[in-house]
Formats: structure tokens, sequence, C-alpha cells
């Protein structure tokens, strides 16, 4: 007889009711729980047919110690399969659309719609009429949190270099292949402009992982004020520094980079400018894996007689790799590259 006048039977049996009382909705809810977990035998990493455009495994966690599961998260592909470009053809014949006009007249023609209008008369009309819609309060109490100037909001600035704006997505596929670029990765481009090929990398990188000196004050203008927010990304933290003598320490940032490029940049600057810029990042390129990628020419290397040149890159622990071209996807164009790496000896 147990204190209280309770039989120890009554307390053991009391203890399996309250036990199970306990487990079996923990059972129930796990049975209905919306976690898909895999075994690793399950799980298939598919690569595509065509080329290197791989489904990417970003990570793979592990849920609990005894059973061998797990959760696969994949990356969109860095750039389009063979499949994806026949989609799109297809997509194209299916909706009867031909071939594009020809002449100036015939693409005119087929600007229809409500107000179809050039960049510069869009630039007009918002100047004038401030839009369709808009508040008449004065600018400082108006409705918008991020107020951007007339010529960012046209997109003028897509206009800024010798090719299409589109050729930056060319440039970011090429790199990004080329150093087999995953979203941990720490990315630096000298010189990026107005983001037509860093947008793409901030979009696919991790916060705070893309970082660039850019000295153009237009260019940083249209990066803050009308490319990071209008594509969504004011989230991803891009490091953007304004320089123009290639002073990196201005990043406040120590630790070293998985790639760091140079689109048409170097061929821009004084010779003497660029070998003290490779000074300061060869030190900052990852000693392993690290690549620098320089587009177009490397007369600053070329220009020196003999192997005067190799001999300057290896005192600064860099050793020439190669020359790169790729094609452009949407358009007549191609675009050389020379690949630089640490000098491992």
């Amino acid at each position: 007889m147990a204190p209280n006048g309770i039989t120890i039977p009554v307390l053991a049996g009391g203890s399996v009711v309250l036990v199970l009382i306990i487990l079996i909705p923990a059972l129930f809810y796990n049975r209905q729980s919306p976690c898909v977990c895999y075994r690793n035998e399950d799980i298939e990493i598919v690569r595509n047919r065509s080329d290197r455009n791989e489904v990417q495994v970003a990570e793979i966690v592990r849920n609990s110690s005894d059973r061998n599961e797990v959760q696969v998260a994949a990356h969109d592909p860095i750039g389009p399969s063979d499949e994806d470009i026949k989609w799109v053809k297809s997509q194209l014949d299916k909706n009867h659309l031909g071939e594009p006009p020809n002449t100036p007249q015939e693409w005119h023609e087929l600007r229809k719609g409500i107000n179809p209008r050039t960049r510069e008369r869009q630039l007009e009309d918002l100047r004038k009429y401030k839009g369709i819609s808009h508040y008449e309060e004065h600018p400082d109490n108006n409705h918008t949190a991020l107020p951007c100037p007339g010529e960012l909001l046209v997109e003028e600035h897509h206009s800024n270099y010798g090719e299409p704006w589109a050729g930056g997505r060319d440039v970011y596929e090429f790199l990004a292949k080329a150093v087999g670029l995953q979203p941990q990765n720490q990315v630096l481009e000298v010189g990026c402009g107005t983001l037509r090929v860093g947008l793409h990398f901030i979009r696919y990188l991790k916060p705070a992982h893309f970082h660039c000196l850019e000295r153009d004050v237009l260019s940083l203008m249209a990066a803050f004020r009308y490319e990071l927010p209008a594509q969504g990304l004011i989230h991803k933290r891009p490091l953007i520094v304004r320089d123009e003598n290639m002073d990196f320490s201005k990043l406040e940032w120590h630790g070293t980079y998985d790639l760091i490029y140079a689109s048409a940049v170097f061929l821009h600057m004084p010779d003497a400018l660029v070998w003290t810029g490779l000074e300061r990042l060869a030190p900052r390129l990852n000693p392993i894996h690290g690549r620098l990628f320089a587009s177009h020419n490397i007369k600053f290397c070329t220009r020196l007689q003999g192997d005067e040149c190799f001999k300057r890159l290896s005192k600064l622990g860099l050793k020439y790799v190669g020359k790169h071209t790729h094609d452009s996807l949407l358009f007549n164009h191609y675009e050389v590259w020379f690949e630089f790496q640490r000098n491992k000896s």
C-alpha cells in the first residue's frame, strides 16, 4: 500500500496512460508532417545532357543521426541547356512569331499598344507629366521610398556600353562556369559599372558575397538607385565602393576571393595603375582555386619586352594560365578573356 491509499499497480497503470497520452499525438503528427525527407539511395543529382550546366546541390542536411535521411536544395543552373534553347524556339513556332523585322519601319509597325514610345519620348513625358498617375504633394512628402531620376527609370544607362546590355549575362555564364561557381564563393569585380554583369552574380551568390570597386558616379547612382531596387536585390547587400585608384582596402574586407574579374576595364587604365592593382589583388586571390580574369586584351603585359611580363607576374605571385573565348547567347559576338592564378611555387 502506497501513501494516501493508492496501490502500486494503480500508479503503474496511470503512468502508462500518461505516456500514451503524450506519445500518440506525436506519432500522428509525424505521419502528417509536411517535411519531405529522402534516403541516400533515393537521391539523384541530374546533370544536363548537353554541357557543363548542372543541377547544383546547395546543401545536404542530416535530419537525424540514426536514420540516414537528407534534404536536398537545388539551385538554378548557371546557363541554359540545349533543351532550354529548343524549348524557346518551339514556343516561337507555336505562337507563329516567325522571323523578327529587318527594317526600322517594320519594327515601328509592330510598336502597338496604349502608348508606344521611345526612351527619349518616355523621358520627356516623365519630366512633363510625371507619369499617368502621381501624387501632387511636394516631393518631400510624396509616397516614393527611393526616388529615382527619370534618366534611370527609362534605362538610358543600359546604352552606356559598347555592346547590348544582354551581354552581361554572357560574361556571367562564362566566368561562373569557368570557376565552378557556388553560392558561398566570394567574387570581386574591378569596375562593375551599372551592374550589367554584377546583377547576375549578386542574384546567385549569398548576401554580401559580391564586392566591387567602381569610380564612375553615374554608374554607381544607376546601381544603387535603380538596378538593385528594380531587380529586387537590395537584400543581397553587395559591397560596392567608390574608388579610382585600385585601393581595395576601402572594401574593409580581409578574406580571399574565389573569382576576381575585370570586364573591359584594364584596357582603359594606364599600365602602371593596372600593375599596381594586380600587386594589391594577388594576395587577395584564393591560393588554391582562386582565378583572376581580364577581358579583351592584356596590353599592359604584352607591351613589355621579351619574357618581362611573366617575370613581373611571378614576382607578384601570379601565373598566366591561358586565353579563352565565349560566344553570346543572343547576338553575333564573342569575347576574349585572359586567366591568371596564384603562383603555387
